[in-house]
């Protein structure tokens, strides 16, 4: 059946604005309801709001997982967690006057953490390669759900460090005018408007990419990507503006945290087991690394991300893109699948 891509692009269009607003409702209401609850900024943004506004690399993993096609849910939630952590950041501190600050625990602990659950997702396919191996040209193993369980364990721990911060923090409550049901209610709607909204892009980036015959992966790393990433993108940007630089950039590392240690797990835990290409995984996550390494040495140095840091790191994006697109075009050796 062949697709009306006018209609395709409408759609896919109408869910990246759908996505938008769903974002603005996510950041009004989990900021709302962690002034109510006292939690520190770090914890907000590396908590509340990533996980709010990573529902839409969860849902696009879901989707792609019950619909056979795990490979574009992966592709997304590898090409969002590079977008994060040099578009984000980039886009934040240009969009700011002042430089996007940063602070100790930031760097020594959310970074560091992050870097963590990069390792671990990786040994984790490395294990699906030595204990089950699938035959073939390229290296490849099977992900099994007890696998999947190693990344969710170390989500666990991260919730538990989170909660030890929470614990130890003298709250400053702020509940007067807050209406914590309504404020509960719009955070579960705009939660809904983006799951239907990552279902319907989900869904047309796929019948694009049938028809055309691209690789499931590449839609998943560039369209599906930035598409879900935009959530992210406001809530950091909107935090760098209004003066929050930790919880903006906390929101960038707290994302990534959870896309890799919960979103890829899940859609493994949905459709069973799944064939990881190391070949392929090897190189993406060392561009992954990199661009957090980079990351990590701008915020690290006097504290702050300055314009001039931010536009590098939207210039290494850019790089990023052409390099994958390289690849696809066969200009270099070809690592991506096709």
């Amino acid at each position: 059946m062949s697709v009306n891509y006018a209609l395709a692009a409408a759609v896919i269009l109408g869910a990246t604005a759908a996505i938008w607003k769903g974002s603005d409702w996510l950041e009004t209401s989990s900021g709302y309801l962690s002034r109510y609850y006292g939690l520190p900024m770090v914890v907000q943004g590396a908590i509340v709001t990533a996980v709010g506004s990573s529902f839409p690399e969860l849902a696009s993993v879901v989707f792609a997982g019950l619909a056979g096609s795990l490979e574009l849910g992966v592709g997304a939630i590898v090409g969002s967690a590079i977008f994060n952590v040099l578009v984000i950041p980039g886009v934040a501190g240009v969009a700011t006057e002042t430089p996007v600050k940063s602070s100790r625990t930031l760097v020594y602990k959310e970074a560091q953490f992050y870097m963590l659950a990069v390792s671990v997702l990786l040994i984790t396919f490395a294990l699906a390669v030595i204990y089950y191996p699938v035959a073939g040209e390229r290296l490849q193993g099977e992900v099994t759900r007890p696998l999947a369980l190693i990344p969710l364990a170390l989500y666990g721990l991260y919730i538990f460090i989170q909660y030890q911060d929470t614990s130890d923090h003298d709250a400053e409550l702020a509940r007067d005018g807050i209406d914590i049901r309504r404020q509960w209610a719009y955070l579960l709607v705009s939660l809904a408007v983006i799951l239907v909204a990552v279902e319907q892009l989900v869904h047309q980036v796929e019948a694009i990419g049938v028809e055309l015959g691209v690789s499931q992966f590449l839609l998943g790393v560039t369209i599906i990507a930035a598409a879900t990433s935009l959530p992210d993108t406001l809530v950091s940007v909107r935090a760098a503006r209004a003066n929050r630089g930790v919880v903006s950039m906390a929101n960038v590392l707290g994302s990534n945290t959870f896309d890799l240690l919960v979103a890829i797990p899940v859609g493994i835990m949905l459709v069973g087991t799944t064939a990881i290409d190391f070949a392929m995984a090897v190189p993406m996550f060392g561009a992954l690394t990199g661009a957090t390494i980079l990351l990590f040495t701008l915020l690290r140095t006097d504290m702050v991300l300055t314009r001039t840091e931010s536009y590098v790191l939207v210039v290494a994006y850019f790089v990023f893109v052409v390099w994958v697109l390289a690849e696809v075009a066969g200009v270099v050796t070809g690592i991506l699948p096709t």
